[in-house]
């Protein structure tokens, strides 16, 4: 044991003390951080002019929905109900630009939907909401008070305006979620690749310059390969940890800062106020803005239950990967000769990159059931499901996939153990998979 940690601690000093490992640290959150940003900015955009049609059967608006027009915002109405599907295609409504239903409960529970061709900038969102409001809230007061508008203002409580596209009416999002998983599965099968391929050079090249015959005198060949397999993982645990401790750390002054404008304390929606600070409230109203990305990021990710699953199951792919990397390494009788294991390897990864993009756009498919059972695929295909939520009773599932990949880790730990002895110290010879059989089969 004492060896495989001496090991162990040079291919960590080694990789750790390495000036491209020090740079992967800094510009690898930075590249993230920098894609965030440009994310949360693309997602800010949105049709800045529009024609809201609004179907009120009930007369409840009675025709009108503000005394203050906006120059952005034009409304229409229609006295009847008007299907999702009869807007969308209708020709008579090709030119609106979004359908705001007015239901007879609104005045009671407060919701209202409005569904949308084409995404809409958050200041239009705002000046529909707030507009919108203004008008039930005008209504409200005729109808069923005689309070004045200052004093029901005061206890009145926020509108739920619900903003949908009409080619996702219900509002689904799986698949924004199912993104964060093939993320987190990306980085799983990437920092595999580098560090697995890490491996393979190292025993490579000591190889080719006879090391090895030294170090095998000192210690046996699986104790050598085990000792790398822990040095080089220990090296992508380190940088694992530090870049997303920078990405959290990056993040929270987005929060604070540069996306300030996205977490405007949403109690103030209901805060009792007077008629002279009524004026400022609106203006802060107005500049409390929805960004789809900013809730993916910060509400809808449980990182509490991904990243404890997303470091178990790098660490039993990184085995898992790892041993066929040393394997191939050791088996080379040149540097140049282990390319033709090594690129059904990497494409096998790369497949697994391909498989979580469609598990993503077609979750209930077959294919995205087997993935997970399947160990060269499993971590990536845990870690889009884990994300999307497993079904009610199918928790178990998750288990069964880390159960599965353990097993061919120490299977496959196994065999590489019993190739890297029989074939650290061959030279001259030609690599093939006679030659690999062979060598796993001699005691």
């Amino acid at each position: 044991m004492k060896s495989i940690l001496l090991i162990s601690w040079k291919e960590i000093k080694q990789r750790v003390l390495n000036r491209s490992f020090v740079l992967s640290l800094i510009l690898g959150p930075v590249f993230i951080l920098t894609c965030v940003y440009l994310l949360v900015k693309a997602a800010d955009e949105g049709k800045k002019n529009v024609h809201v049609l609004i179907a009120d059967p009930g007369d409840i608006l009675q025709g009108v929905i503000s005394s203050k027009e906006d120059p952005n915002v034009r409304y229409s109405f229609v006295s009847d109900y008007l299907e999702i599907e009869e807007f969308s295609k209708g020709i008579p409504y090709q030119d609106f630009d979004a359908l705001l239903e007015v239901n007879e409960k609104v005045l009671n529970n407060k919701k209202v939907f409005i569904f949308y061709r084409e995404y809409l900038s958050n200041p239009v969102q705002h000046s529909i909401r707030f507009t919108f409001e203004r008008r039930v809230e005008e209504v409200l007061i005729e109808e069923f008070s005689d309070l004045t508008v200052d004093d029901f203002r005061q206890l009145k409580q926020p509108l739920n305006l619900d903003f949908r596209s009409i080619t996702n009416p219900t509002n689904s999002n799986e698949g924004e979620a199912g993104w964060v998983g093939y993320f987190f599965g990306a980085v799983i099968i990437l920092f595999t690749l580098f560090y697995g391929m890490s491996i393979l050079r190292g025993v490579a090249r000591e190889k080719a310059n006879r090391v090895v015959e030294v170090m095998v005198s000192i210690i046996s060949p699986t104790q050598l390969m085990m000792g790398k397999i822990i040095g080089v993982g220990a090296a992508a645990i380190l940088q694992l940890v530090f870049s997303f401790f920078l990405i959290f750390c990056g993040l929270y002054l987005f929060q604070e800062f540069l996306f300030s404008d996205f977490f405007l304390n949403q109690s103030l929606w209901g805060a009792q106020v007077s008629e002279g600070a009524n004026e400022l409230l609106q203006n802060e109203f107005q500049r409390v803005r929805n960004n789809e990305v900013i809730h993916l990021l910060y509400d809808r990710i449980n990182l509490t239950l991904m990243l404890p699953f997303f470091f178990l199951f790098f660490l039993i792919s990184y085995v898992f990967y790892g041993a066929f990397f040393s394997l191939i390494g050791a088996a080379m009788g040149s540097e140049g000769d282990g390319q033709v294991l090594i690129l059904p390897l990497v494409l096998v990864l790369l497949f697994s990159l391909f498989a979580g993009y469609f598990m993503v756009l077609n979750p209930t498919s077959q294919f995205s059931s087997l993935c997970q059972f399947i160990p060269f695929i499993a971590p990536m295909a845990v870690m889009v499901k884990l994300s999307m939520g497993y079904a009610i009773g199918e928790g178990y599932l998750l288990w069964i996939s880390f159960l599965i990949l353990l097993l061919s880790s120490l299977l496959i730990l196994w065999i590489a153990g019993k190739v890297f002895k029989s074939s650290l110290l061959s030279f001259g010879h030609r690599l093939s998979l006679k030659s690999l059989f062979r060598w796993r089969t001699r005691t």
